[in-house]
Parts: structure tokens; sequence; C-alpha cells
């Protein structure tokens, strides 16, 4: 079981940071981004890539949480 949880967040981190620079790579080229990106709605794909970076980082710290506090195997 100890391996499913390092596993398990080994790829949802590898696929949360992959999700979060293909965000970044769509945004402009300035420093603090362009006026016209901070008062935008999101819509189609940037709207999907943006709840599932939200899904992807709750189900990340409930794998964290639950490593951490169920109890070790005592063999």
């Amino acid at each position: 079981m100890d391996a499913f949880f390092q596993t398990a967040t080994i790829l949802v981190s590898i696929l949360l940071v992959g999700i979060i620079l293909i965000q970044v790579r769509g945004q402009g080229s300035g420093f603090f981004g362009t006026a016209q990106a901070s008062f935008r709605t999101r819509r189609g794909v940037e709207k999907t890539l943006f709840q599932l970076t939200i899904a992807l980082g709750v189900v990340f710290t409930l794998l964290a949480i639950l490593s951490a506090v169920r109890p070790p195997f005592i063999f």
C-alpha cells in the first residue's frame, strides 16, 4: 500500500507540473502579464485546464495527507 501512495503522488505531481507549465506558456510575454489577461474570462480548453489544475491539486493534497496520517504496516 505504501508503494501505491508513493507512485500515485509522483504521477499526480508530474501531471500537475505539466498542466501548470502549459498554462504559463499560454500567458502574455510580460512579467506581470497583459492588461487584457487580468479581466477576461476563461473559455474552452483554458477553462478545462484550470479546473483540472484545481482537481489535481486537491488530489495531490489528499494523497499527501493520507500517506502521512495512515498507520504504518507492522509485519
